[in-house]
């Protein structure tokens, strides 16, 4: 059950999705709709040394890309405040002044999902070092996140990757109590090269989520999901890939496992990414 939905909002291309995204699953679940602007200035006006004469320039151009960041902001609260309008959605701004991702992390705490385009922190420069900024944000509680694609799609087949491990499993549990999209099937895929364990792992998942009223299919990859997750989910026409990652490795190693990077950064599809 969700009863709160926390929606980052950059002013990327990643935007509208997540807006829909997020306004839809209120709707569904009658929930209530917190956006936090996503903008951080000191970024977005660093430009490295400044040569001699040059500063003058340098403001202005700060003050040119600020203007047109906030713009996008500005044009982003608007369309999220007409399709709240529209579905009847309760919702909130709050403006963020510090670093891009600080209110985020302190509403987190009281909601149940936060929606964002996570790969928009990727390719749109949001952050200096993106993959920190997304360890910090999962370190500290910003679980689970829906990372939507550019577009919007309706979500019939969902390919879960289950390793076995706690994490998959958390985040399999997750997303079907959760219930965000009843009527999917899910697709439960374990990438392994020992069938025995495979079937035993697969027959056991499948009965959790057939218990929580999904259709479910199995299959066993031969190898290791890094190498072929992506391909499986594109095989499968899946519309949304559901996963976990480990916060006690994060804690150690400081970083993101290769699969779970990999995916955010060249998945087409939407991502259930939870612990």
């Amino acid at each position: 059950m969700i009863k709160r939905i926390l929606l980052g909002i950059g002013g990327t291309s990643f935007t509208d999705a997540a807006i829909e995204q997020a306004v839809a699953l209120a709707a569904l679940h009658k929930a209530k709709l917190t956006a936090v602007t996503v903008v951080d200035a000191d970024r977005i006006c660093k430009f490295g040394p400044v040569p001699p004469g040059a500063g003058i320039y340098a403001k202005r151009m700060c003050e040119k890309r600020l203007t047109v960041s906030r713009q996008q902001v500005d044009d982003a609260i608007a369309a999220l405040e007409a399709a709240c309008q529209r579905d009847a959605v309760g919702f909130e701004v709050a403006w963020e002044s510090g670093g891009a991702f600080e209110l985020m992390i302190d509403h987190a705490r009281y909601h149940d999902l936060t929606i964002f385009g996570l790969r928009s922190i990727f390719e749109y420069e949001l952050v200096e070092h993106p993959e920190k900024e997304l360890i910090r944000l999962l370190s500290q509680g910003v679980r689970p996140i829906l990372a939507v694609s550019r577009q919007t799609r309706p979500i019939n087949r969902v390919l879960v990757a289950y390793s076995g491990s706690m994490e998959s499993a958390k985040a399999m549990r997750r997303f079907v109590q959760f219930r965000l999209w009843p009527q999917a099937e899910l697709g439960i895929v374990h990438f392994s090269e020992k069938a025995d364990d495979a079937n035993t792992l697969l027959k056991e998942a499948a009965a959790y989520c057939d218990d929580h009223g999904y259709r479910v299919s199995t299959r066993m990859v031969p190898g290791k999901a890094v190498d072929s997750l992506l391909d499986c989910a594109r095989e499968m026409a899946a519309d949304m890939i559901v996963m976990g990652n480990s916060i006690r490795s994060i804690w150690l190693r400081k970083v993101l496992g290769d699969c779970v990077l990999k995916t955010l950064t060249q998945a087409d599809c939407p991502i259930f990414l939870s612990q």
